[in-house]
Formats: structure tokens, sequence, C-alpha cells
């Protein structure tokens, strides 16, 4: 996309106030001294760029408080480096997740939207281009050594790992379905050697071994070229018998009854752990009245054996990650012992988040509440903070362009739109850019889903479901220092808003039916908000590049609106609530249909400047 006049001068303008800075310092120029976070290393004067480990969990909490239970990731990650409160996923299930962090772009840009085909998985980003445009090609083309081992995509296959082969991995063992999620019959798939199965091995002590394999390799070149280690394990996803990957999409009775899901397998030697943990009782834990919008508000209150039985499952993740935590252990122990500790990053996430009991669902994904799209992030590394806990918003569009910068590519002005299509920006890691982030970052994070949810733990109902249908929506969270809101809109035009601020817990959707709404927020009347809302939702929901991080300067091509409460002037009134279109979809589909998306900004939208098209500007 291609931005003119006074649009393409807001941008670049705020463009180059972000980067600018004082004089900030590229990530990967960082000395790894505590003394300063602002010296430069000799990076780009002929000696080594920093090393980047990477460790994507699968399914894991923020909410719930995981952290809590993993000691030894709180010593050598949390302590040692920087805990971004606020990072989160934008689609909140495995597959569409992971192609967004790979490639940066939104699932709307990615048309990845499942975790199996026709409208995810392997074979979809493969169909897409993908597997010739996502960061371990860049990475190699910025000189690093790139080495990955776990589940990389769904749908990757033993029948299909080898049509094609994953690009841009100098080795890789990738964990395959439908063997994927079974922690005692695990499958991996090593360079262009055939599948080997593991029956009987625990599935994260066989991939521990086979990252430190990996680290041995990559410390070998390492005094000639930097690494990056991808390793990811399935803990704390439950156990999955499945062939689903032989099971149509659209034939929902098969898929139902050829997946078998059970509480996730611990280590025989954690099987003990953790006895009297239960599920956080917050006000949202099964609560007295039905909440949200759609099927959830549905959903009838869990029976006693019921969340006896959830406790269980809740017990059985914690237990399954001790796992990951003596991989984590072990992988910096082996780091430190080959002299390369202080030279790496180390990134700690997971896919998306997870809910349990919480609005009465059973466990599972696939919502909007912050308990599926709130995840952790934790960032390690030269010139990043110690100990220190930052509430900037970050998602997972921007952890490609975060590891790009670190591996000392320019980004260029846009952010690395044009050359790698991102729809995100960099995350803050030095104390700099954190501080100057506080201020100047986007508020807003873009939230999508298309297709069915379905539910992990055991049907305690005759009338039960394991998939529920049109749970397709698209949704806008906005956090600034003064507020704090979820809006929704369903593809069967039901909406939501909670007001997080006095409602953290999202039990009262103020757009519901039979809701009592305030009559002001912000100091302005309630239904003013709403159309900022969703005329900021109406931008993000088909949005591309620099759009995606700055919807306000699509709305407001003066460059004088750059967050909600801007918008909020009264002068703007008529332009939101009359002028602009709404947010609404023409019908339900299981995947990313254009057709089906309903009235498009860069089409439909109109900008603040004499009423004019969004087209007509662009």
């Amino acid at each position: 996309m291609r931005f003119s006049g006074v649009i393409a001068a807001g941008l670049q303008l705020s463009a180059a106030v972000a980067s600018s800075g004082n004089g900030q310092i590229p990530l990967g120029q960082q000395v790894s001294s505590s003394s300063s976070s602002h010296h430069k290393r000799p990076g780009h004067h002929g000696h080594k760029k920093p090393n980047i480990v990477f460790v994507l969990t699968d399914d894991q909490d923020l909410h719930m408080d995981s952290l809590n239970y993993i000691p030894l990731i709180k010593k050598h990650l949390i302590d040692r480096g920087t805990l971004f409160k606020r990072h989160y996923c934008t689609t909140a299930i495995c597959c569409p997740a992971r192609v967004s962090l790979w490639t940066g772009k939104l699932a709307h840009n990615t048309n990845v939207t499942d975790v199996n085909p026709p409208h995810g998985g392997y074979p979809k980003f493969v169909k897409q281009g993908l597997n010739n445009h996502y960061l371990p090609l860049w990475l190699q083309q910025a000189g690093y050594d790139t080495y990955y081992t776990g589940k990389l995509f769904n749908a990757h296959t033993v029948e299909n790992y080898h049509s094609p082969y994953p690009a841009g991995w100098n080795g890789s063992d990738f964990l395959l379905d439908p063997y994927t999620y079974m922690y005692l019959n695990a499958t991996y798939q090593r360079n262009r050697d055939p599948p080997v199965n593991y029956a009987g091995q625990h599935t994260v002590d066989v991939l521990r071994e086979k990252a430190l394999g990996f680290l041995e390799d990559a410390a070998a070149n390492a005094g000639e070229r930097p690494f990056f280690l991808g390793i990811a394990p399935v803990a704390p996803h439950s156990n999955v018998e499945s062939a689903l990957f032989e099971v149509p999409i659209d034939n929902l009775p098969d898929l139902e009854e050829q997946v078998l899901f059970t509480p996730p397998i611990p280590a025989e030697r954690h099987a003990h752990l953790f006895p009297d943990a239960k599920v956080p009782r917050t006000p949202n834990f099964n609560p007295d009245r039905p909440g949200g919008a759609a099927w959830v508000r549905g959903l009838p209150q869990l029976s006693a054996a019921n969340v006896a039985f959830n406790d269980h499952f809740y017990r059985q993740r914690l237990r399954a990650l001790q796992s990951v935590d003596e991989l984590v252990d072990a992988v910096v122990t082996r780091l430190d012992a080959l002299g390369l500790l202080e030279d790496t990053y180390i990134f700690y996430t997971t896919d998306n988040g997870y809910h349990i009991s919480q609005h009465r669902l059973q466990p599972g994904k696939e919502c909007g509440f912050e308990e599926d799209i709130n995840i952790p992030l934790i960032v390690r590394g030269p010139g990043v903070p110690k100990g220190e806990v930052s509430e900037v918003v970050t998602t997972h569009t921007d952890l490609a362009p975060t590891l790009l910068r670190i591996a000392g590519v320019d980004l260029g002005e846009d952010g690395g739109f044009d050359e790698f299509g991102f729809d995100g920006a960099a995350v803050p890691l030095t104390r700099r850019d954190l501080d100057e982030a506080e201020v100047g970052r986007h508020e807003h994070v873009t939230v999508e889903f298309w297709g069915f949810a379905a539910t992990e733990g055991n049907l305690f109902r005759d009338d039960e479901q394991r998939l529920y249908v049109n749970n397709t929506y698209k949704a806008v969270r906005v956090i600034g220092k003064e507020y704090s809101f979820y809006y929704a809109v369903w593809c069967h035009d039901e909406h939501e808003l909670y007001d997080l601020k006095t409602d953290p817990y999202q039990l009262n959707n103020l757009l519901h039916a039979s809701a009592r709404p305030p009559t002001h927020l912000l100091g302005v009347p309630f239904d003013k908000v709403i159309a900022r809302l969703d005329a900021l939702l109406f931008v993000l929901k088909s949005c591309k590049g620099g759009t995606c991080t700055k919807p306000w300067a699509a709305l407001h091509p003066a460059g004088n609106v750059q967050t909600l409460r801007d918008a909020l002037s009264p002068r703007f009134d008529a332009f939101y609530e009359h002028e602009q279109e709404k947010v609404k979809y023409n019908r339900c589909e299981m995947g990313y249909i254009v057709d089906a998306e309903g009235p498009q900004f860069e089409t439909h939208g109109a900008v603040y400047r004499q009423g004019a098209r969004w087209s007509e500007w662009v």
C-alpha cells in the first residue's frame, strides 16, 4: 500500500519521531554490561551479532497464575529480564497465532485462520506463499544459523512433512501430527530424515535433549555466525489423540467424534506435585449469572463434579509445565557453560492463553476474554532491564520485527511493512525505549477469530456440546492511562463492551439487551465512546502495515488524533456518529472470506477531511 499526500506525511512524521529518540541505539548494538544499556556493541564493525533463543509454549495462561509455578524460569528470565504484562495474541488459537508470530502479520493478512485446512494449518501456510516469506529465511539473510525443535504448526503431519519441507532452517526436529499432542507417544522428524516415534518417553524430555543438541551445533560456529534457536514444547496443552488431519473440517460430527481430549500428562517425577492447587476463584469463575455474548451467554453453571475435574485439569497443566521449567534451566545452564549466555537474548512466550471455568467455560481458548488473549512474554538479554514489569502494549505481530531489529536488520522508516509486510512494531527492550513507549506507543490490540470454539475438558451433561459454531468475531482491546476497554462485533451482529477499569473480570457486557450501561464514559455520553471504538475496529479489521499500528492516522490524516482520548473531541461527533460506516458482517463463515466480512475501510471508510473516502486518499 502506498500512502500519498497528507496521510503519508502524518505516518512518516510519526515514524521519524519514534525512531530518532535522542540517538536511540538499535538493538543488537547493546552491551551486556549492567553498567549501561546505551553503549554500543561492536556488532556492526565485524563482530558477531547477538544470539537468540525463543521458547514458545502451547496454551499457557497468564491469568491463572502459571508463572507462579515455574521457579527456574522466574530465576533465569523474570528476575533477569523484563516481563511484559500487556502482551497479547491477536487470534486465540494455535496455528493462526504462530503464523502471525513468525510472519509479523495479522491473521486477516495471512489468511491462516484455523488449525486445519481449508482455512488453516501447515498446508494453508504453504498455499499462502508464507513458507517463502517468514522469520527464519529473513534471519538467514541477516547472517544467522537457524534451528528449531518442537511444534511448528498444526496439520504438519507424518504424511505432508516433506511436501514441502519448512523452509529456512539449518537444523530442525519438528513434532508431527497426529502425534503432536500425545505426551507419551510423540513423533519427531529431523532435517530430511523420516519421522521417528518416541513411544513411552515424555515429549518435553525428548525435546530438551534435542534443543541442547542444536545448541551444541550452534555453538560450534558461534565464533563466526550468530544463531537463532526456537524451542516449542507442547506443554501445557491438553493431551490429544486425533486423526484430525484426515477429517474434512466441514464435517463437524466426524471431527468431534475423532478427537479425544484429556488433561495434559506430566512427567512421572512431577505427577505428585501441587495436590491442593485449584483454579483461582476469581469473580468470573463459574459465576452465578451468565455473561458475555453469543453461545457463551447460554452456558449453564458448572456442577460441583465438573469444577472438581477442572481443578484436576488445572493441576495437570501446572505439573506438565515443570518439564518446561527444567528445559529452560538446562538451556540457560548450557549457554552459560558455553560462554554464550551474556550475548544471547532469550524470549519466552506462548501461542495463546487459556480459560478453565471462567465465564462458565470448560477448558479451552478461542474467546476474546483476557484469559485467552493476554499472555506471558518475558525477555532477557543485552540491554534489557532486569526484574522489570512493563505495561507497554505489545502483540505477537510485534515479535518478528523485534527479532530482526536484534539481528541488525534495518526495518526502514515504515517499520518493515514494504519489505516484510509487518503489521506490528518492534517491542521496546532497552530502558530508554521502554520509557519512550510509555508515552508514545499505540494503545490498542486487534483481536479476530473465525469458525468454531472447542471445549477440551470432560462433558458432564447429556446436552453438552464439544463444538460451538459461529464463533466468528472482530474486536479491539484499548488500554490507556485512564481507560481500559474491550469492544467486539460478532458475525451475527451481537456486540460486546467491557469497561475493564470498573469490570476487570469482564462480567458485565454493557451492550447486551439486558444491560444498564452508564449514561457517560470518560466524561462524554456513552454512545459517543461506542462510535469511536467502532470506527477504530472498522480500520483495524482489514488493516495492513502501518495502519495496523497507527489506525487513528488513517481516520485523521492531519495527525492530530493518536489515542481514543484525542478522538473524543466533540468536533468529531458528526464524523464518527453519522459519516463513518459501522462494523458488520454479511454472514458467518468458517474462515476469512472477504465477501463475508462486510464493509471494508479501504473502500467504504470515511476520512476526517471533507468527509472523503479512505480510497480517495490512498
